[in-house]
């Protein structure tokens, strides 16, 4: 089969051809049809965050917005059927033992198993998944559609599942990429007032047209002056990767607020802790989500309720979309288009 491996951090992938993974007696094998590209694969390529270059397996075939059909079961597989579409996340698979998994915190699982990360993952066309991990995909999205749903959707939606937002609530999203556009459709869908903020003109004139209340200018004063002599907001949501942002989105809090960290600066967080007090702020955090996070979002998303911007690209392209991402020129999120043969469906293995 065709792959996409990274044999050295720092350097492009290599497309070749590697052998067909072989599922064992808990796992799937998928042809793939579409894996989104995130910028945590970038991540990954670059090795320049140590705690994810550190777990890293050699040889790596990336990717961890999946989706793509059941072509072969392995023997204790009985709940997926052979032929059926499946999506696969982050969390390759969980240990259900430890203590945040039985508190109902699988996502912050102490022996969870990284997709693209410790194990191969979807820039390819076929890769094993683990079964009881595997979810089914409605039948009104596209693979294409559905794929960016399994990182950049689920995050969002965990994140401002979090921060508690709710009808009514004014909910500012600071950035409007692949993950604050996604956050303005379900903060809207959950009947918040949703104010978009950006540098971007052209990002502000997509948060309006899907459903933002308000733009703002991030780097204007005098936007981010009018927007707390207003009253500042219930929920500031930061989905870009700027401490500057942070910066201003703790000064938009209303008190009693919550700062919602999504976005991944490259430097440290800080901030005045007079100013928490003076607002009693909370600052909480979220780590992609859960399976029950993931069919709520594809349910959002199949009842029409929250759509990705998509661009498709061969998987060959891949190299080339990296260095989009690097530059900021991606708007709302990549979709790599696999060769698996979706009809080859097998037997049980």
């Amino acid at each position: 089969m065709q792959a996409a491996v990274l044999h050295t951090f720092g350097h492009t992938l290599s497309i070749e051809e590697v052998p067909r993974p072989v599922p064992g007696p808990d796992d799937v094998l998928i042809a793939v049809e579409a894996c989104g590209v995130c910028h945590s694969d970038l991540h990954v390529a670059e090795g320049d965050q140590p705690a994810l270059q550190a777990i890293t397996k050699p040889d790596l075939i990336p990717g961890h917005e999946v989706v793509g059909r059941v072509v072969e079961r392995g023997a204790n597989v009985t709940h997926l059927a052979l032929g059926e579409r499946v999506g696969v996340a982050w969390n390759h698979s969980t240990c259900g033992i430890c203590a945040p998994c039985l508190e109902g915190m699988e996502n912050l699982c102490r022996r969870a198993v990284i997709t693209g990360v410790m194990v191969d993952g979807g820039y390819a066309d076929y890769m094993v998944a683990r079964a009881s991990h595997a979810l089914p995909i409605p039948a009104t999205l596209s693979s294409e559609e559905a794929a960016p749903l399994f990182c950049a959707g689920l995050t969002v939606y965990r994140a401002l599942k979090r921060a508690g937002v709710a009808a009514g609530q004014q909910v500012a999203v600071f950035g409007v990429g692949g993950l604050g556009h996604l956050a303005v459709q379900i903060a809207r869908a959950w009947g918040a007032e949703v104010i978009a903020l950006d540098l971007d003109a052209a990002k502000l004139v997509l948060a309006k047209e899907l459903g933002a209340a308000q733009v703002l200018n991030a780097g204007s004063a005098d936007d981010i002056k009018a927007l707390r002599k207003a009253g500042g907001v219930h929920v500031a949501v930061v989905t870009s990767a700027a401490r500057a942002a942070y910066d201003t989105a703790l000064k938009c809090l209303r008190p009693n607020g919550v700062l919602s960290v999504v976005g991944l600066p490259a430097e440290p967080l800080s901030f005045p802790a007079l100013a928490l007090v003076g607002l009693e702020a909370r600052i909480v955090a979220s780590s992609v989500g859960t399976r029950e996070d993931m069919r709520a979002v594809l349910q959002m998303a199949a009842d029409g309720q929250l759509r990705c911007i998509i661009d498709t690209q061969p998987l060959a392209e891949v190299n080339a979309v990296f260095e989009r991402m690097r530059r900021g020129q991606i708007n709302g999120r990549v979709v790599l288009r696999c060769c698996g043969d979706a009809h080859a469906v097998g037997r049980a293995a």
